[in-house]
Formats: C-alpha cells, sequence, structure tokens
C-alpha cells in the first residue's frame, strides 16, 4: 500500500496548475516555440541546448543545458510541470526512472518540435497536464491529446473532484478502482457526512449513502459489486480498496510549556488523534497564543508538517463564549481562560470543539472542526 507522510500533504493541495512551468527544447524549431509557449506562461522556465543557442547572453527566463538527462534529473522535481519539446521516446527514457507518484510528480506535456501536438504524459489530472496541453495547444497552433479515459467519455474523474474540492488522497492507489467504476457505471457506497463530493459524482454510478455506524461493516465490505469511498476526517475500518479522501477541515489549538520541544508537541499530538479516531491528513490548521510566536518547539512542528499556526492574543482568545474547560492558572498567567479550545475554535471559523482540552505535563491539545 503507498502512504505518505503528513509533509506530502501541502505539496498535493497547494500544487497549483501553471505555477512553475520548464520548457526544454533541443533543435532550433523548438527553440522557436518554447519562446512561443514561454511569453504566453507568466514565470516559465526555457531550458534549451547550447548546441543551438547562438546569443551571448542569456534572458533571466532562459538556461543553457551541455547534457539533456543530466539536467532534466536536476531540474525534474523543482517545477511543478514540464513541456519537452522531442519525442515522446526520449522523454520516457529520461523521466521514467524520476517518477514516484500521481500523487507528487509533476505534470509533463510533449510537443513535436513542429508544434503539431501537445501531448499529456504524465499526471493529467492532479498535477494538471491535461489542462496544461490544453493551454499551450493554441498557442503553439498544436492539437491536444488527451488519452485519460474519463476525459475521452466526458466523465467527471475522482482524482480531479478530490483535488477540486481541496481533499487530501489518502490511498491513491484506489484511484483506478473508482474511475473504472465511473466509466462502466457501477454503484458507488459512499461516506460523506460533510457532503465534500456526494454532488459531484456522476449520475451513472448511483452512489449509495451510508452513514457511520452502518459503512466500514463486514456487510458492506463484502459487496463485490460496489465500489467505496469514505470522505471523513474519522478513522474507520475499512476495506483495503476502499479510497479514502480527508477534508481539510481540523483546527488544531495546541499550549506547551516554555521550551517544550517540537517532538514532544507531535508525540502527544499523534496519541490525541489515535485516541478520538482523528486522520492526521485532515488537519488545515495549528493555532495558539500570540505569546508563542518565538515558540521553537511549535514553529518546528508547523516547518516540518507544512501547516501553518495562527496566533490570537488575549482579546480573541477571551471572545470565544463556547470554552468547555477553562483554566484558572491559564487565566492568572496570561489573562485568558484557555488557549487551546479558544484558539482551535477562532481558527476553525468559530467551528465547533469535538474534543475538549487534553493535557500531559507539558502539552495541551483541543480539536476543533471547521464550520
Amino acid at each position: 500500500m503507498i502512504r505518505y507522510s503528513p509533509m506530502d500533504i501541502e505539496v498535493q493541495r497547494n500544487k497549483t496548475k501553471f505555477k512553475s512551468i520548464a520548457i526544454w527544447a533541443l533543435t532550433p524549431n523548438g527553440k522557436i516555440l518554447g519562446q512561443r509557449i514561454q511569453a504566453e506562461l507568466k514565470g516559465a522556465v526555457l531550458f534549451v541546448s547550447a548546441k543551438i543557442w547562438k546569443f551571448d547572453e542569456l534572458d533571466k527566463n532562459t538556461i543553457t543545458f551541455e547534457k539533456l538527462s543530466k539536467e532534466i534529473q536536476q531540474q525534474f522535481n523543482k517545477f511543478s510541470g514540464h513541456i519537452f519539446i522531442f519525442s515522446t521516446g526520449i522523454t520516457v527514457r529520461i523521466i521514467a526512472p524520476l517518477l514516484e507518484s500521481k500523487i507528487i510528480d509533476p505534470a509533463v506535456v510533449v510537443t513535436d518540435d513542429n508544434g503539431n501536438h501537445a501531448i499529456s504524459l504524465i499526471s493529467g489530472h492532479l498535477g494538471g497536464a491535461n489542462a496544461l496541453s490544453k493551454k499551450i495547444a493554441p498557442i503553439i497552433n498544436a492539437v491536444p491529446v488527451i488519452t485519460t479515459a474519463t476525459d475521452t467519455n466526458q466523465l467527471p474523474s475522482i482524482d480531479l473532484i478530490a483535488k477540486d474540492r481541496g481533499l487530501y488522497i489518502e490511498t491513491p492507489q484506489n484511484i483506478k478502482v473508482i474511475n473504472m467504476a465511473f466509466l462502466m457505471g457501477k454503484p458507488i457506497s459512499l461516506y460523506d457526512p460533510l457532503e465534500f463530493i456526494k454532488d459531484n459524482l456522476p449520475k451513472t454510478c448511483r452512489p449509495k449513502i451510508y452513514q457511520s455506524s452502518t459503512f466500514g461493516t463486514d456487510t458492506i465490505d463484502t459487496e463485490q459489486s460496489t465500489e467505496k469511498i469514505f470522505c471523513s476526517y474519522e478513522n474507520k475500518n475499512v476495506s483495503r480498496e476502499t479510497l479514502i479522501l480527508r477534508p481539510p477541515v481540523l483546527s488544531i489549538g495546541i499550549g506547551c510549556n516554555r521550551g517544550t520541544r517540537y517532538e514532544k508537541i507531535k508525540q502527544f499530538l499523534l496519541l490525541v488523534l489515535k485516541k478520538e479516531g482523528l486522520s492526521l491528513n485532515s488537519i488545515f490548521r495549528f493555532a495558539t497564543t500570540d505569546i508563542k510566536k518565538d515558540e521553537n518547539g511549535l514553529l518546528a512542528l508547523s516547518k516540518e508538517m507544512k501547516i501553518q499556526i495562527d496566533f490570537y492574543g488575549k482579546k480573541n482568545l477571551n471572545s470565544v463564549k463556547t470554552i468547555e474547560t477553562p483554566s484558572k492558572m491559564v487565566e492568572k498567567h496570561l489573562g485568558v481562560k484557555s488557549v487551546c479550545e479558544a484558539a482551535a475554535i477562532l481558527s476553525a471559523d468559530n467551528g465547533k470543539l469535538i474534543v475538549p482540552k487534553k493535557k500531559n505535563k507539558d502539552v495541551t491539545i483541543a480539536v476543533a472542526i471547521k464550520k
């Protein structure tokens, strides 16, 4: 089973279409096409073979290379997308060892140096190669070539639905199972209590909506004719074939003693999440008091997990009226009745507190769900 660390979450969720594009050219015609594309894609970087570059000076967004394969290996994961203006054969042989997963691989589009076709080759959906192919085709008067089955059959794909809805795909190996169900018109068992995707599924899949008390039961898991999607911040036992999607809805309020190491904060956070049956992959914010803006443990945790921290002052923290476990000690020293509960609620857009304050010797944790 393919698994990804929390550090991959931000990579997937924040992957922006055409955010950073590299264009590669080997021939004089390829260079001309590359310059035309570059002129239309703001910030795109053009890589040109040194053998065909005839100018003394380089534009700041133009780079020459001596050896194509070596340069691509160094640059491949620095860009969200690549446009290779040469044969698909060369492209495949060079990038094959660099590919990891559709979750994190950059988009790859290939076009011939006459600009006849713009082929979406790698990461068509999540990486945006299909969209990139369609974007550059009119620039060079090419025909966009899209081969993903859902697109050619004018059906939505579950990976694009998830991307558009800001969902983290926890079991990407099961994407193909759901997309095949879309293509075959097979029924889908769906657990989606927050209704993130219910209305985006094709009508042909006839989704059967389940409640928490029934989804994941032996009866459902043995229904061979039904594919399954579990879209929730909850951790539940589901079959290995289930596509698990995580909505970014949990805000984690954190308090800690001065100097608490980030390993201790993270360890307690994971313990609370496990005990409460909540997914780490549904966290969208950490939150705390502004007194902790220089707390190294919290800053290190935020950096490692690539989850932003919201800092709140006394006035904001004291404005929360739904605190469940106020602390006289905290009020005495900081002037607020609560740090972790109040911060979690505020960061969740005044959402609902679903895990009241949990504490150990050094750390307090509370969890709220976005409104």
